[in-house]
């Protein structure tokens, strides 16, 4: 939910965190990144410093960095900008929600903390608690990312009776393929909570389970298509909304067979939209550039220009 009390539905596109050769971080490009977004794709809500912005692989600082230069240059051309401020100390989680308020962000997330993990939905819940009261007035979103945490706790466990503890609360990022758990916290909400599917290759099946909208690192340079989907889910044509869905998927199959990871995934946004987006850090290595351009390739065949 924004500020104005609207729900985010939509697509949300998850975004990458540009770095230099050097592995610095490099806002300059960010205004031209916006505009390729809202331009050539069709999306105006961003969510930063999430996964796919390698946030655990930033300082504190640079997070900070990140999220005011999103915002700032955000201002008038996005309708939503969401920080992702979790992280594995609850002291620095809580400053950078602090921060995301006086940068002007319009909601945080949270992900479980990862080494030192919850024993239970409870403790988690705790945590979560701590980071939002932090910053009381933003919607506060619980980001659910399994395969990622190595938390696999059901976030139905997670997010019952929350509200009375966070009363910032307004949904989740669900990153998981356990479309059981999605439908009962879907069935279970209220119905001002938003639910915004995170896997991208089976967004469908999840609106099909009520979600409102979706997070996502391919929407970056394929939002153009994906707004098709929802498109067509809105107006009920199942079939175009299939078709769309399951080229979709044949193109992240494609690359999968060529090593899809997130280097891959920079690297394909930095092709699609000229803009150099450089490495990811380490402990990720670079994408072999040739690589990158034949799943490029493969999207033109599948969508044609379209993209």
């Amino acid at each position: 939910m924004t500020h104005d009390g609207k729900k985010l539905t939509g697509l949300v596109a998850a975004t990458f965190t540009p770095l230099t050769q050097k592995g610095e971080v490099n806002l300059s490009v960010i205004g031209q990144y916006i505009d390729f977004l809202v331009e050539k794709q069709g999306v105006r809500k961003i969510f930063v410093n999430g996964t796919t912005g390698e946030s655990l692989s930033l300082s504190v600082d640079e997070r900070k960095q990140l999220a005011e230069a999103w915002c700032q240059k955000g201002k008038g051309k996005l309708e939503d900008v969401i920080v992702h401020v979790g992280c594995s100390s609850l002291k620095d989680s809580q400053e950078l929600a602090r921060h995301a308020v006086e940068a002007g962000a319009d909601g945080i997330a949270v992900i479980s903390p990862t080494f030192f993990k919850p024993p239970n939905a409870a403790s988690l819940r705790l945590f979560l608690q701590e980071v939002a009261a932090a910053a009381p007035a933003l919607p506060f979103y619980y980001y659910h990312i399994p395969s990622m945490t190595g938390v696999h706790l059901l976030a139905l466990d997670v997010v019952e009776g929350i509200e009375k503890v966070i009363p910032s609360f307004r949904g989740l990022k669900f990153s998981g393929s356990d479309l059981l758990d999605f439908g009962q916290c879907v069935s279970c909400s209220p119905g001002h909570w938003t639910h915004l599917y995170g896997m991208d290759e089976q967004l469908l099946a999840a609106l099909a389970m009520g979600a409102d909208g979706a997070v996502g690192s391919t929407y970056n340079y394929m939002g153009s298509t994906m707004n098709k989907v929802l498109c067509a889910f809105d107006k009920g044509d199942l079939e175009q909304a299939r078709k769309l869905q399951f080229q979709m998927q044949e193109i992240i199959l494609f690359a999968i067979k060529q090593g899809f990871n997130l280097a891959m995934n920079k690297q394909l946004m930095s092709e699609m939209s000229g803009i150099s987006l450089g490495p990811p850090r380490l402990p990720l290595i670079p994408c072999d550039v040739t690589k990158a351009q034949v799943v490029v390739q493969k999207m033109y065949s599948v969508l044609g220009e379209q993209q």
